[in-house]
């Protein structure tokens, strides 16, 4: 996968799946701009955040078009698809699944009717009452014709369909009602045939920021996306915020109050580091997070290598601590990407090879300090140890810029299950035998916490912690493909009936991560 500076990161075995993260999403209200070009350019700026579809959705103040296709930004739009999409106004996302299987019909932005028009809607994030939204659908639209009904299972699509709302009300009026009613993370952009909108959830979890063209107006998950289009940043989208965006200007509204809990893991891994968020730059947060990691686990070594890229920041702070040389031991190809070929047999023996390279040179004879952002299975760590060695390493010393992710998160990031998280069963000198390493340091949750320069109570680190913000529902209304498993209703007596309704049965993967009974997780 791409990792938070655009290149690939923890997808470095073939199979070995990293942390990935939901989605970006970006609006654009600008007369006279070739706003779809805008859209292209700003998403892929965002394309670390999702690679498995694409799309943007345009207005010209009479029609909604769309294009959409699984793919990277770059491999589903070209000049031609572009020129397609007339109009002053776009919404575009780019997507990787945690809710809804990664397919065609899951593809974002999804399409919708409103009592007056159309809506098209973009989200990164999770929502966590999924089922209890899908039930109002039902409820309020028995007849509803929308993507749902269509094959998609999405939670993104839920929220379409939940705006439709009636002829007594706008599609704003409608989001103003609608919004309270989500639990998780959401930011949401969104566009009827002549306004552009921007949500988001209470707490803040993903980032959202809006900025300004000379003729127009941007949201964008990052601050990254508004460089590229030569948008100058103005501010966050507040937590619990909807923006609308009109030939009339821009008005805000709340529709509910901020109690912020922003992911911790943007941060560490998931965001670019030439973004800020909360007023910090990311790249001077990893910086720091290696800092205060050599500061926490001293060792004497001759060389500091990162993982690269997402270890690159935090290798350099840990160099600069330490007064142990920076230096590059690994080469990596930044041209193999989510691929469909299967590697031969031989290939996949060579395993992390196909993507990163040792300089035998500068390794050979060295004691090094290898810096990774985190670790989630240990595969890939247990892959490079090993091929360290084999290049000539003395010694290899790893050192991780965050705390063991031990919990699942239902945020928006799809990590391993908890069972699959090696450090959820081990401890640090049994992770360190595990994966063959001389002497292995997670960075502490103060250091982590203190680097990002926020107040511990405003950010979330649940899959730290096990410390969840937004309550979570029962372990059977939670997981990936809550849509697509067969439906059952809770009766009057707490019983489970078979019925139409939106309910899943067990899933198969989540309901075991809430059964490792934890003090600290709320319930």
């Amino acid at each position: 996968m791409a990792g938070g500076d655009g290149l690939l990161s923890h997808e470095l075995l073939p199979g070995e799946k990293g942390p990935q993260d939901a989605c970006g999403v970006f609006g654009v209200w600008a007369p006279g701009e070739e706003v779809a070009k805008l859209s292209y350019f700003g998403l892929y700026a965002l394309q670390h955040r999702g690679q498995e579809s694409a799309g943007i959705a345009t207005s010209d103040g009479d029609k909604i078009l769309i294009y959409k296709d699984m793919g990277l930004v770059s491999q589903v739009f070209n000049e031609n698809a572009l020129n397609s999409l007339p109009g002053h106004i776009a919404v575009g996302h780019t997507r990787y699944s945690t809710t809804g299987a990664s397919s065609w019909q899951n593809a974002q932005p999804t399409l919708g009717s409103t009592a007056s028009g159309t809506v098209a809607l973009g989200h990164n994030g999770n929502l966590t009452n999924t089922a209890e939204l899908m039930q109002l659908v039902h409820e309020r639209y028995p007849q509803h014709d929308g993507e749902l009904s269509r094959g998609n299972t999405t939670d993104t699509a839920v929220v379409t369909a939940l705006l439709t709302g009636d002829l007594d009300h706008t599609l704003e009026s409608t989001a103003l009602e609608v919004l309270p009613r989500l639990r998780g993370a959401y930011c949401l952009v969104f566009m009827d045939e002549h306004t552009l909108y921007a949500a988001r959830d209470p707490q803040g979890v993903r980032p959202l920021v809006l900025g300004r063209l000379e003729r127009g107006w941007v949201v964008a998950s990052e601050t990254a996306a508004l460089d590229i289009v030569g948008a100058s940043f103005v501010r966050e989208v507040e937590p619990g915020e909807l923006i609308a965006i009109d030939e009339n200007g821009l008005r805000s509204q709340r529709f509910a109050t901020e109690k912020r809990a922003g992911c911790v893991f943007e941060y560490v891994y998931l965001a670019r580091p030439d973004t800020t968020i909360a007023g910090r730059g990311v790249y001077e947060a990893r910086v720091e997070m290696g800092r205060q990691l050599a500061r926490e686990h001293a060792v004497e070594a001759d060389l500091v290598i990162p993982t690269p890229e997402s270890g690159t920041p935090a290798a350099i702070g840990y160099a600069q601590a330490s007064g142990i040389p920076f230096g590059q031991g690994l080469v990596k190809n930044s041209y193999v990407g989510r691929t469909f070929i299967q590697p031969s047999q031989t290939i996949r023996q060579r395993g992390i090879k196909l993507k990163l390279n040792p300089l035998k040179e500068v390794i050979k004879g060295k004691r090094l300090v290898v810096v990774d952002d985190s670790i989630v299975r240990g595969n890939t760590q247990r892959a490079l140890v090993s091929m360290l060695r084999e290049a000539g390493a003395a010694e290899v010393h790893v050192r991780i810029s965050s705390p063991p992710i031990t919990w699942p998160c239902f945020y928006g990031i799809d990590f391993a299950s908890r069972a699959e998280l090696i450090a959820t069963g081990l401890g640090v000198e049994e992770v360190r035998q595990s994966i063959g390493a001389d002497s292995l340091g997670y960075l502490s949750e103060d250091g982590m916490i203190d680097a990002t320069e926020q107040p511990r109570e405003r950010l979330c680190t649940a899959c730290f912690t096990g410390n969840y913000p937004i309550e979570l529902p029962d372990a059977h209304h939670l997981g990936k493909n809550l849509l697509e498993r067969p439906a059952v209703a809770a009766t009057d007596d707490g019983s489970d009936a078979t019925s139409d309704g939106c309910e899943p049965g067990p899933d198969s993967e989540l309901e075991p991560l809430l059964s490792f009974g934890d003090p600290g997780r709320q319930e």
